[in-house]
């Protein structure tokens, strides 16, 4: 983490606004998740926001889940790094953004690296996590391990088919929401911006 000193005054009470968002439960659902998930032997870690950030700071653990969701051979992160160097831990975090939005999780669910490197919104991590398993849950394509019930499946496409005659009925209906205009006429009407005639 930076060291940035403490903070007070507006930008104390904005941290700790985003400090509450955080959810302890969701962490140990997201942890047992990517375990599972992973299928290797990874570490559980110690309970906690501090913790839970330095699990995942490095970027292995992500680029492993993002793998994971994939069928052998055509994982998008190739060669996953374990350096201690930061600039390579953050560059796995953000292989592990770009390939999580090609998967299908929204831009606007995607947490920025800073988030997690510095622990400055642990809660957009959780949330991007939680969107990733619901973009997995939904594609049902057999890479995802883990109860269904973990994460809500996203809505689907419903497209309707109409046919023509049905199309062409449709033009001759009036909808109510277009309203009627009972017979009124703009006679009588001055133009904008006219002053008003007294007489």
């Amino acid at each position: 983490m930076a060291n940035r000193g403490p903070s007070y005054g507006l930008s104390r009470e904005v941290q700790e606004k985003i400090e509450q968002k955080y959810d302890a439960d969701l962490e140990n659902k997201l942890v047992d998740w990517i375990i599972l998930q992973c299928a290797e032997d990874i570490e559980h870690p110690l309970p906690g926001r501090a913790h839970f950030q330095q699990w995942l700071m490095d970027g292995t653990v992500l680029c492993k889940l993002i793998n994971s969701l994939y069928p052998p051979g055509q994982e998008p992160i190739p060669k996953i790094s374990e350096s201690k160097m930061a600039f390579k831990q953050m560059e796995q975090i953000s292989q592990f953004l770009k390939a999580a939005e090609l998967y299908g999780v929204r831009t606007t669910d995607i947490f920025q690296t800073v988030d997690l490197w510095e622990g400055k919104d642990m809660a957009a991590v959780q949330r991007t996590l939680m969107a990733l398993g619901s973009v997995a849950v939904t594609k049902d394509d057999g890479c995802y391990r883990g109860e269904p019930s973990w994460f809500h499946r996203k809505a689907q496409q419903n497209r309707r088919g109409f046919s023509e005659e049905q199309l062409r009925q449709g033009q001759n209906v009036i909808g109510l929401q277009m309203g009627s205009n009972k017979g009124a006429s703009q006679a009588g009407m001055t133009g904008y911006g006219m002053p008003r005639q007294i007489m």
